[in-house]
């Protein structure tokens, strides 16, 4: 079954109304959360009075932190992702006790009969605020850390031709269908905690969350339901994962909480916001020499647990597919009064490759090399594999390409596009709209470890159990791990029940992040299946792993821009990726399409602002633009599988985030080619029609 593209087992369930989200669940007796925020930036907090809303009918209890430090101190959230000591001081406290650090962090937490209740008593709190000077600007932030990304010598490199340019990427997030939610039930005579709405990392959310309320692992079961979407913002530790089991325990009932979306946009992980300087030092014949500069990245209040991904990927992959000799990288986190940020899909790589994407076009243009020849040129061969990449210090970390023919990706995708014909376009002004296509390359991270476990058990009726340690966040996890476990155990794949993420299906998992769920979970599948081999009925399997996984292609896109309003029509739009050994051609294909689309979001419509106090001015959808159905009618994937990974059993490589890196900076490279004429270079995201609008007026 494996490369048969087969369609997804989730797909009768959810499209029938059939599925089961945290906020479908229903425990007879329960109560409802509400959470008082900040409206202020940042804020000394005087006074809280809650009085009046206690006294209202229906309503149970009222925390803030003066209750949860009854307990000790009130707990912050630990990094799970590359934690360092000199990032502890910056975690963030589950509650606001003294201070407050951006709109929205969380003040107080009702707990009453209705949701309706629960509001009400939220506006029946009065906090008393003294206000304090925000910082919106990160180049005014708190440095929290430098991390530096260095291979051979860039800092004495010299060359006959250099350029040096800065850009920028806009605060914007994953918005995903389902907001989050929570339920939360205390068994005190069993002293168990039972949480349901887990996503994306369970086992390291309850390992979290038992330290902060000083219980046992194997005192909490996080549960798994159906997940509307993760991208890398929904599932990780937020105040609210603390909040809402803290209360459940202290009334010993079960709560739930499900966010508006106004609460989605502005306390959910923002992400993105950073800008840089680099330059680009190259032979007259276009081979790179060096690459070097720095990125300042505005990280918000504090920071959260898988916020320093961001910033290491974006010195660390800078130089992304290409064969560069000498890099050298800083990325400085700077904090700021604004939500913290965390990792959204491609996380550091998208804005990586809008920054180096842009310089290469430019260079390539100075040298008067076509944009694709340039490319082509400094792309690594087949025998060069694996290539390294730039080390990350703090701590450190090498890189490696594994496997791939990058050249023929890109030519593939020159093909298919007809770029040959397609770029005399270039500046032409046709129906009152100029047009420009662009090329560019890139590469998709995947299989972070340290491991997966799975667990196969066979049953009376000729079928099989699988547990996987992976979560599903609505990428098809069910389908893809049934065709594995079925060409592993050789059965039919309607023999096979696929179950996930829950804490009480295994004794360790590790989730859905960096694109890790099929390479990990597939492999420790096929470790399993070889134990039922060889005669066991009920089966554990593991795969640990430290190599990462490269997955690589090319991008194309063909604009068209009305000078008078700025709007960037997009005519058409194809990626080719390579993504390994292809275990379902069909779910990959969608979660390339699907990547790209959020992509475009991201580059010409989305836009996370504030203003000079801190306050937030996009907390609705009539302000935050989401990409509309119709408005990108002409993408196209194309999927191949010619360069398997030798890094695992599977010889896959990840395939969730690839198509989402290139986007920003392919489309930016075909606005610069249609508006070549005017002189207009962008070198800053979003390009929404006013900014697209000012960029041509600056350039008269």
């Amino acid at each position: 079954m494996i490369g048969e593209p087969v369609e997804r087992f989730e797909d009768l369930r959810l499209l029938r109304g059939k599925g089961s989200f945290v906020d479908d669940q229903h425990i007879e007796g329960m109560l409802h959360a509400a959470i008082l925020r900040s409206s202020v930036g940042h804020g000394r907090i005087r006074a809280i009075d809650t009085a009046n809303a206690r006294s209202l009918a229906g309503v149970h209890a009222i925390f803030t932190a003066a209750d949860v430090a009854k307990d000790g101190p009130v707990p912050s959230i630990p990094l799970r992702l590359a934690p360092l000591p000199e990032l502890v001081p910056y975690e963030q406290p589950v509650i606001a006790s003294k201070e407050v650090n951006y709109v929205g962090e969380p003040i107080a937490l009702v707990v009453a009969d209705t949701p309706a209740i629960a509001e009400d008593a939220l506006d029946a709190i009065e906090v008393d605020i003294e206000p304090l000077p925000a910082v919106v600007d990160c180049h005014r932030g708190k440095l929290a850390i430098k991390y530096t990304a260095a291979k051979g010598d860039a800092l004495n490199a010299r060359a006959p031709y250099s350029r040096k340019e800065r850009f920028a990427v806009q605060r914007h997030t994953a918005v995903c269908m389902e907001p989050r939610g929570l339920l939360a039930k205390w068994d005190g005579a069993r002293t168990k905690l039972t949480v349901s709405g887990a996503a994306k990392v369970p086992f390291s959310t309850r390992r979290m969350l038992a330290k902060n309320m000083d219980l046992p692992e194997d005192c909490i079961d996080m549960l798994e339901p159906d997940v509307g979407g993760g991208f890398g913002v929904r599932g990780e530790f937020y105040p609210e994962d603390f909040l809402i089991p803290f209360a459940a325990r202290r009334l010993g009932k079960a709560v739930k909480w499900t966010e508006d979306r106004r609460e989605n946009l502005l306390a959910s992980n923002h992400s993105r916001e950073m800008d840089c300087e680099i330059e680009i030092l190259c032979e007259r014949d276009g081979r790179i020499v060096a690459l070097r500069g720095e990125a300042w990245v505005d990280m918000g209040a504090y920071m959260r647990a898988n916020g320093s991904i961001p910033p290491r990927n974006v010195a660390q992959f800078l130089s992304g597919p290409y064969k560069i000799a000498n890099i050298h990288m800083q990325s400085s986190v700077l904090l700021t009064n604004k939500t913290p940020v965390g990792t959204y899909r491609g996380p550091g790589r998208f804005e990586a490759d809008f920054f180096r994407e842009r310089l290469l076009d430019m260079a390539a243009k100075d040298l008067g090399i076509d944009p694709v020849e340039f490319r082509r040129r400094n792309l690594p061969k087949p025998e060069d594999m694996p290539y390294p990449l730039a080390t990350i210090t703090q701590p450190e970390k090498k890189e490696s390409l594994d496997s791939g023919d990058y050249a023929q990706a890109l030519a593939r995708c020159v093909a298919e596009f007809d770029y040959e014909r397609k770029k005399e376009l270039n500046g032409k002004l046709v129906d009152g709209r100029y047009h420009g296509v662009a090329i560019s390359c890139f590469i998709e991270g995947g299989a972070a470890g340290p491991r997966e476990n799975a667990r196969i058990e066979l049953d009376d009726k000729g079928g099989a159990t699988v547990y996987v340690g992976s979560a599903n966040v609505g990428q098809g996890l069910e389908t893809v791990c049934a065709q594995i476990a079925s060409e592993a155990l050789g059965l039919p794949m309607d023999k096979i029940r696929v179950l996930h993420g829950s804490t009480t299906y295994l004794k360790e998992g590790f989730g859905a992040f960096h694109s890790r769920s099929v390479v990990m979970g597939g492999s420790a599948i096929l470790d399993a299946a070889k134990k039922i081999g060889e005669g066991a009925k009920s089966a554990e399997g593991t795969f640990a792993g430290h190599l990462h996984t490269y997955s690589y292609g090319a991008a194309a896109a063909h604009v068209a821009v009305d000078p008078r309003t700025g709007h960037v029509q997009l005519v058409d739009y194809l990626m080719v990726e390579d993504i390994g050994r292809v275990i379902n051609p069909l779910t990959a294909t969608g979660q390339a399409i699907g990547a790209v689309v959020q992509g475009l979001g991201g580059t010409l419509l989305e836009h996370l602002q504030y203003d000079e106090q801190g306050q937030f001015l996009t907390a609705t959808l009539a302000d935050y633009l989401l990409p509309g159905a119709d408005e990108f009618p002409s993408i196209r994937a194309i999927i191949t599988g010619n360069s398997p990974s030798p890094n695992n059993p599977l010889g896959a490589k990840g395939a969730g985030e690839g198509g989402i890196v290139p986007v920003g900076a392919v489309v930016a490279n075909a606005v610069a080619a249609a508006l070549a004429p005017l002189g207009a270079e962008p070198r800053a995201l979003p390009l929404s029609p006013p900014k697209v609008w000012e960029l041509i007026q600056s350039a008269k």
